[in-house]
């Protein structure tokens, strides 16, 4: 993410879409990989997304500049992606046999790079599906993004100690998943 001077974060505060605009160019990209990594489907990534901007908007005035800009566009996006993909997960319960799926289109002519992309991104994906929402985001936060312990706790509101435990139970998971052969890649 683009660092965002302190100036442009008040203009748009009081309503200065360009200054707005430059804050979305700058955040955009990052907030949608959050939200992808979270709601595993891009169509939910991108209203995640959209849900995000407007929280951003509509609270801008309200941010303190007590933590970093970054943090607080973390937390507004891994909230705003946790509370859809529970809201959805509740749809789903009730409707009963409803499925999501992610489909990859194969193109003609693709490289063997974009095929082992894609193999990476199913992994991925299928490993992140054995989680938890909590900890298939601290999982993300902490090995995708990078984020140390006391980032993530800043983000999600919680106890290190609580991301410490989140991290081990998703981490062991994972590791039971690789040794029952569930998974055949290598933790």
């Amino acid at each position: 993410m683009q660092s965002i001077s302190k100036d442009i974060l008040i203009l748009a505060s009081e309503g200065d879409m360009e200054a707005f605009e430059k804050i979305y160019k700058a955040t955009c990209g990052f907030v949608y990989s959050i939200a992808l990594r979270i709601a595993n489907n891009r169509s939910d990534a991108q209203e995640v997304t959209q849900d995000v901007f407007l929280k951003i908007y509509k609270n801008l005035k309200k941010f303190q500049f007590r933590s970093s800009f970054k943090t607080w566009v973390y937390r507004i996006t891994t909230n705003t992606a946790l509370n859809d993909y529970k809201r959805r997960s509740k749809e789903i319960s009730r409707r009963g046999d409803y499925d999501i799926a992610i489909k990859f289109a194969s193109v003609a002519g693709e490289t063997e790079k974009a095929i082992d992309r894609e193999n990476n991104q199913r992994l991925l994906e299928s490993l992140l599906n054995m989680l938890n929402p909590d900890q298939r985001t601290c999982i993300m936060l902490r090995e995708i993004e990078g984020l140390s312990y006391k980032e993530i706790a800043q983000i999600l509101k919680i106890n290190v100690n609580t991301v410490r435990s989140r991290l081990k139970r998703a981490r062991e998971i994972l590791l039971t998943c690789s040794k029952e052969g569930a998974i055949s890649y290598e933790l």
